[in-house]
């Protein structure tokens, strides 16, 4: 009898999740069986009750070799939150950085369309939909921080409700981006949410510099200052 090693573990386990990526992209959650993974992955469906209880184990597992573009949000926004001298500007840059991500990293827009347009909440994926509504929770209690802060050193009175602003800004991002993942060449992600995410702060009441230039769009007027040199 062949001894597998921790190696051979993770390996059987990534394939695993490579053929879930690829198949629930494919053919949506629903429709996929765990039988279908674990062939699609050259092994059997014992290997895939060795690493996960269930489907749903598997799904959430999935999701977590990549950071979703919004958790990525949070994340950030933690991260740098207390050396930040305005919430705001960086609440936007974060969520800039997270429209960024969806459009130019293939592995996060094919979870993120799993996620968002393959899969149903069916009892089997409860715990699937837990961990949504809970990124979702985090997401808008973050964005009301920031502009409860902002709120405040500017004294700014807000047109809405402060819960109702943060959920608001928070469907505009997810919104912008499950229609994007609808047909990516209908529009710039990034240009229009920075757009969009901009004129509606500003309809609450708040005034922003001009956003930074992304890397791309710096990497542009590089290449123009040169050719005109």
């Amino acid at each position: 009898m062949v001894r597998r090693t921790k190696a051979d573990a993770l390996a059987t386990r990534n394939s695993l999740l490579d053929a879930a990526e690829h198949l629930f992209q494919a053919h949506g959650v629903s429709r996929t069986s765990l039988n279908d993974i674990a062939t699609a992955a050259g092994t059997t469906r014992g290997a895939i009750y060795w690493h996960f209880k269930d489907k749903a184990d598997l799904f959430n597992a999935m999701m977590e070799r990549v950071t979703m573009p919004l958790e990525g949000t949070l994340e950030s926004m933690a991260r740098t939150a207390g050396a930040s001298a305005n919430p705001l500007l960086l609440m936007r840059d974060s969520m800039m950085n997270a429209l960024r991500q969806t459009a130019t990293d293939e592995q996060t827009r094919r979870v993120f369309e799993v996620a968002t347009h393959k899969v149903e909440y069916v009892s089997e994926m409860q715990a699937v939909r837990d961990r949504h509504l809970q990124v979702r929770n985090q997401c808008v209690a973050m964005t009301e921080e920031a502009l409860r802060e902002t709120v405040h050193r500017e004294a700014i009175k807000l047109p809405m409700p402060l819960s109702t602003a943060a959920l608001g800004l928070h469907v505009i991002l997810d919104g912008l981006i499950q229609n994007w993942l609808l047909d990516p060449s209908a529009f710039d992600l990034e240009k229009s949410g920075r757009h969009t995410v901009d004129a509606y702060l500003a309809g609450l009441g708040f005034t922003l510099p001009p956003p930074r230039a992304t890397p791309r769009a710096a990497a542009r007027s590089a290449q123009k200052a040169a050719a005109a040199a």
